[in-house]
């Protein structure tokens, strides 16, 4: 999923569960300035950030590493 599409998701997410930004940084630990800047798309989330958003909305975050094998 592009980083576009991941903003998106949780504020639509959020919206559909009728929960404001204030309500979503205090239930969730984020700061309300961190998650403004996400939801604009000018944030830097870390993946903790994302996994404590996505718990408060119902939601799970799921890192998929690829395997880049050397091919000699």
């Amino acid at each position: 999923m592009h980083f576009e599409e991941l903003i998106k998701t949780i504020k639509e997410r959020r919206e559909v569960l009728q929960v404001t930004q204030e309500t979503l940084a205090e239930l969730s630990g984020v700061g309300l300035r961190t998650l403004k800047q996400f939801e604009s798309g000018k944030g830097n989330p870390t993946l903790l950030t994302l996994s404590k958003l996505a718990d408060v909305l119902g939601m799970e975050v799921n890192l998929n590493v690829k395997n880049l094998s050397r091919k000699e």
